[in-house]
C-alpha cells in the first residue's frame, strides 16, 4: 500500500504549535469558522498556503444567494437548489443551507460587508436556475473580494486567533481514526512544523488547477481532499465538476471568469456565425443550469469549428454595464476589448467541485475530530450541479455549524499528543515535475472534461497508473507536493467518473447520455 504521508519526518524532532482549533484554509469557509470559534472563546490557529488574500473567495464575482427579498422565501430557494442538483442533493442539507443562510448573511452585513443598495434597500439580481432575484452583490462584480476584506479584517484583529501565512499543510496526523493535527512546511524557510489541534477543520477550497483551463487561482490544487483521502477519510461525488460556461478567451489573457450575473442582466450567447443559440437547448435559454449551457457552448463550437462563442451585452446601456460590472469591464479593456461595443469571446473552464471530503450536516468527516467545510467538503448540498451563488453561502452556514458541534467534541476529548513519524519513503525521483503537472492538466482537460467516454477515462486512468510509483517517494518542495496531490485527486475524479455509467449534472458521458434512476446514489471512495 502507498504511504499516507508525502515526506519522512519525526514529530518528536519538530517544533510544535497547539490550539483548540486548527483551521486549514483562508477563504470564506476558513475565515468564518475561525471568527465563529473565536466568538466562542476558543484559541484558533488558521494556516494558509499563501497569503490570506489568495483564494477562490476573492474571485467570486456574481454574489451570494440568500432568500432576503420581499417576494422570496427559503422554500423557493430550496426548490431551485434541488432542481439544479439533478436529483443528488441531500434534502436536509439544502434545507439547512437556505433556512440558516439569511441569518449568516445578516451577520456579514453587521460585520461591515457593504453589499450594493438602492437607497436603503439591498439590490438583488438573478442567475441561472434561480426563480427569484436573490443574489446580493458588492461593488457590482466584486462580491467575494468584499466578503474576504470584511472577514479577514475581523479575524486578523482577534487576539485569540493566530494567522499563519505561507504555510503549506503536507499531511494530517491521524491515529486510530482520530485526527490530532497536521504537518506543515514553512514556504519561506522550508522547515517542517507540527500543528496540533483538538478540532481540525479543512477549508482548503477547490481543485480547478487540475485542468488546463480554469477560473481558479494558482492555489486551487485540491490539497485538502488529497491529504484527507491519504489519511483515510471518505470522499464523495468526485465525478461532479462544474465547468463555468463563460470564461474569457483572449490571446495573452488568463481564463478570467465572466460572471453568470452578466447573463442575469440580459446578456445573450451567440455562436461564431452571430446566431443566438441557447433557446434551442433549454427553456430557460441563457439562464439554464450551468452544465447545460456549457455543453451547448461546446456543441456550437464543434459545429462552427471555433475556439469560443460570444457573450453579447452591446444591447444593454453602456453606463449600466460599466456600473454593474466594473471588474469585468476593466479587465477586458486591459486586453483591448470594449464590452459595451464588442462581443466577448468565451468558452467553458473548470470552476467548482461539487464533490469532496464527505461530511454530515455538522461538518464531521469519517475521521474523529476532523471537520471540513466549503468547496473541499461534500455533504451533497449541491448535488450533481451547484446552483449559482450558493457556494459562498455554503461556507458561511456549514462553517458556523462546525463550531456549534465542536463545543460538544471539545468537552469530551482528551488533550492527547501521540507520536507520529514516517521513514519509509524512497528518495525524490529525478523527474520534471513542471512537465508532469502540465501533462496532468492536459489529460484532465482532454479526457475528464465536460464530455467523457469510457475510452477517454481509461486513457486517463492509464496515465495515473504510470505515475502511481510516486506515492512511495518523498516530495521535497511544495510544488512537488502539489503535483502529488493533483495526481491523487485527478485519479479519484476519473475513477468515480468511470464508475458512474450515466449522465447527470456536471458529469456527462457521451456513451451514457441518459440519466438513470438506478444511479440516483453517491459514489464514496476511501483509501
Amino acid at each position: 500500500m502507498s504511504s499516507k504521508y508525502l515526506v519522512n519526518f519525526d514529530s518528536a524532532e519538530l517544533p510544535q504549535e497547539e490550539a483548540e482549533y486548527l483551521i486549514i484554509g483562508g477563504g470564506i469557509a476558513g475565515l468564518f469558522t475561525a471568527w465563529a470559534a473565536a466568538q466562542a472563546g476558543a484559541r484558533v490557529t488558521l494556516v494558509t498556503k499563501r497569503s490570506i488574500a489568495e483564494s477562490n473567495t476573492d474571485r467570486a464575482q456574481g454574489g451570494i444567494a440568500a432568500a432576503l427579498g420581499q417576494h422570496d422565501s427559503p422554500e423557493l430557494h430550496l426548490q431551485d437548489t434541488l432542481i439544479a442538483g439533478a436529483g443528488l442533493c441531500d434534502h436536509d442539507a439544502v434545507r439547512t443551507l437556505v433556512t440558516e443562510g439569511p441569518e449568516r448573511v445578516k451577520e456579514l452585513i453587521d460585520m461591515g460587508a457593504s453589499f450594493d443598495r438602492t437607497g436603503n434597500q439591498l439590490c438583488f439580481t438573478r442567475e441561472g436556475c434561480h426563480s427569484q432575484d436573490r443574489i446580493l452583490h458588492a461593488q457590482g462584480d466584486a462580491t467575494g473580494a468584499e466578503i474576504l476584506r470584511t472577514l479577514s479584517q475581523k479575524v486578523v484583529a482577534i487576539p485569540n486567533v493566530d494567522v499563519v501565512e505561507n504555510m503549506y499543510v503536507i499531511d494530517l496526523l491521524v491515529k486510530n481514526n482520530t485526527c490530532y493535527g497536521a504537518l506543515g512546511m514553512d514556504q519561506v524557510t522550508g522547515k517542517l512544523k507540527i500543528f496540533r489541534g483538538r478540532i481540525v477543520v479543512l477549508a482548503t477550497g477547490g481543485s480547478g488547477r487540475l485542468y488546463n483551463y480554469t477560473t481558479n487561482p494558482e492555489v486551487a490544487t485540491a490539497d485538502g481532499i488529497a491529504l484527507a483521502y491519504r489519511a483515510g477519510a471518505e470522499v464523495m461525488d468526485m465525478e461532479f465538476i462544474q465547468f463555468h460556461p463563460t470564461s474569457l478567451v483572449l490571446p495573452g489573457a488568463p481564463r478570467f471568469l465572466i460572471s453568470e450575473a452578466v447573463r442575469g442582466e440580459g446578456a445573450l450567447l451567440r455562436n461564431a456565425r452571430g446566431e443566438r443559440f441557447m433557446p434551442q437547448y433549454h427553456g430557460m435559454a441563457e439562464l439554464a443550469p450551468r452544465d447545460i449551457v456549457s455543453r451547448a457552448i461546446l456543441s456550437e463550437m464543434a459545429k462552427t469549428g471555433a475556439d469560443s462563442v460570444f457573450l453579447d451585452v452591446t444591447h444593454i446601456a453602456p453606463d449600466k454595464i460599466r456600473e454593474r460590472f466594473p471588474t469585468i469591464t476593466t479587465t477586458c479593456s486591459k486586453y483591448g476589448l470594449d464590452i459595451t461595443k464588442e462581443l466577448i469571446p468565451v468558452a467553458p473552464a473548470a470552476h467548482y467541485m461539487m464533490g469532496g471530503v464527505k461530511t454530515d450536516l455538522w461538518g464531521e468527516t469519517s475521521i474523529s475530530r476532523l471537520f471540513s467545510c466549503g468547496e473541499a467538503s461534500c455533504l451533497a448540498v449541491h448535488g450533481a450541479n451547484r446552483l449559482a451563488s450558493n457556494s459562498l453561502l455554503d461556507g458561511l452556514v456549514f462553517g458556523g455549524r462546525i463550531v456549534q458541534r465542536a463545543a460538544y467534541v471539545l468537552e469530551n476529548t482528551q488533550r492527547d499528543k501521540p507520536h507520529f513519524h514516517c521513514e519509509s519513503l524512497q528518495p525524490t525521483p529525478n523527474i520534471d515535475y513542471e512537465f508532469l503537472r502540465r501533462k496532468l492538466q492536459h489529460i484532465m482537460g482532454e479526457k475528464v472534461g465536460p464530455l467523457r467516454t469510457a475510452l477517454r477515462l481509461a486513457e486517463a486512468l492509464a496515465f495515473f497508473e504510470r505515475w502511481a510509483f510516486l506515492k512511495n517517494h518523498e516530495a521535497k518542495e511544495t510544488f512537488q507536493m502539489e503535483v502529488h496531490n493533483m495526481l491523487e485527486v485527478g485519479e479519484l475524479i476519473t475513477e468515480a467518473a468511470m464508475m458512474r455509467t450515466e449522465s447527470r449534472g456536471g458529469h456527462f458521458r457521451l456513451d451514457y447520455p441518459e440519466t438513470s434512476e438506478r444511479w440516483r446514489k453517491h459514489v464514496i471512495l476511501r483509501h
